[in-house]
């Protein structure tokens, strides 16, 4: 173990040096916060826009603010999704392709160590970043729009936290496989959205897929309750990322890791 936690404060001094602890979490905060902020001031907005008869009164209805964090999510669920990808779709790829992944792997380090210690520094800035970008939208919803019950918000955190994990031990495992960064992020990107579809399509015969954590995360916040099927997804999601990992570091192991 203490080679592995080597290996993970080796990608985390990585990620402070590509400034990606820096600019991921604030781009989270970023689209947390103009949720409610947007909500709120939008028949400001509209108004300052112009082009309106003269005393026009712009009346919006106001949303709750179980609404609006569920608002949130969905927002994370475009542009936060590919953040995350964007971010991630070199971890290995990009050491293989300079030749560092080789030199690492020269010592007697486990494929799946090295693979692994990758994912886990992954997960971590993406969990810290999306927290922070959820409690900033939180904040700002209790301030501007309404209360959420700090329980029901922890919950719909954890769940949606579980679908990013997921989306990035996608990209993870891609990196792992694949050379081009462009074709990790567009096969990333394609089957995030393809699980999400056919899960939308499907429901009734889907309800095991990790796509669905999207969906209990808005209900625990609009509904009070996960849904039955809750339990199902988490156990079918934890395996498919187990089983995810486990190829890629098998593949990996069976590529050339030295640049020609």
């Amino acid at each position: 173990m203490t080679l592995w936690f080597v290996l993970y404060a080796k990608e985390m001094k990585e990620l402070w040096r590509s400034r990606k602890w820096i600019w991921v979490p604030l781009v989270f905060v970023l689209l947390g916060v103009s949720q409610p902020v947007t909500t709120y001031y939008l028949p400001d907005i509209l108004q300052a826009a112009g082009s309106l008869p003269e005393g026009t009164v712009i009346e919006i209805p106001k949303p709750t603010g179980a609404v609006v964090l569920a608002q949130t999510l969905s927002q994370y669920g475009t542009l936060g999704v590919l953040i995350l990808i964007l971010s991630v779709m070199g971890v290995v790829s990009a050491e293989r392709a300079s030749g560092a992944a080789g030199l690492t792997l020269v010592k007697p380090v486990p494929f799946a160590s090295y693979i692994s210690a990758k994912w886990a520094a992954s997960i971590t800035i993406s969990v810290v970043s999306f927290a922070a970008g959820y409690a900033s939208s939180w904040y700002y919803t209790e301030l501007l729009i309404g209360s959420v019950a700090p329980d029901l918000a922890l919950q719909s955190m954890l769940l949606y936290g579980l679908w990013l994990a997921f989306v990035v031990t996608v990209t993870v495992a891609l990196s792992a496989v694949l050379n081009g960064s462009g074709a990790i992020a567009f096969l990333s990107v394609g089957l995030v959205a393809l699980l999400s579809v056919l899960t939308g399509l499907f429901d009734h015969s889907m309800r095991w897929s990790p796509s669905t954590l999207s969906g209990h995360a808005a209900a625990v916040l609009t509904g009070g309750s996960a849904g039955p099927q809750l339990t199902l997804a988490l156990i079918v999601t934890a395996a498919i990322c187990a089983a995810m990992l486990w190829a890629a570091a098998r593949l990996f192991s069976r590529k050339e890791l030295l640049p020609s």
